[in-house]
């Protein structure tokens, strides 16, 4: 952690902070892509961008929402693991090419791995849930957020990994 005390980006400017939960809300509550795919692409993201913030509460909500703790173990090697579905690792590798955009963007193959997976307005939702968590990751950096600051707040003590 920094010597320097980081502001407290969500009172600075809580209009866009609520704007941005306002998002991921929509996604969570009315979205079409499963509640078990939107942890994995959260927890995944974080761990590719080093937010442990991010990836502590992600980790929570997902068991608190009935993920097995054993899948919460194996995200980091995902690709060598047999408990994730064709859907879920189509979704893990978009989060990684989104997450790690190559200079050549996206490529025809990622697109044609993930689109076969998802229907058109699944993938738009899922691009979109990996654009937020990414813009999470980047303000949990910035300011350096405290694991598990928010827990009692969102119920995420409850979730027995502390």
């Amino acid at each position: 952690m920094s010597q320097i005390p980081r502001l407290k980006h969500a009172e600075v400017s809580s209009d866009l902070f609520r704007k941005l939960g306002e998002v991921n809300m929509a996604l969570s509550k009315n979205g079409n892509v499963d509640a078990t795919i939107l942890h994995l692409v959260d927890i995944y993201a974080s761990q590719l961008n080093g937010c442990t913030f991010c990836l502590d509460m992600h980790s929570k909500q997902a068991k608190l929402h009935g993920e097995r703790e054993l899948r919460l173990y194996h995200v980091a090697a995902w690709r060598e693991s047999k408990l994730f579905s064709a859907k879920e690792r189509a979704a893990l590798a978009w989060t990684e090419a989104l997450t790690r955009l190559s200079p050549g963007g996206i490529s025809d193959a990622q697109y044609a791995e993930v689109r076969e997976q998802f229907t058109e307005k699944e993938l738009s939702e899922l691009t979109y849930q990996v654009m937020l968590i990414n813009a999470w990751n980047r303000a949990g950096l910035a300011f350096q957020t405290e694991p598990g600051s928010l827990d009692k707040m969102f119920g995420l003590d409850k979730a027995g990994l502390n």
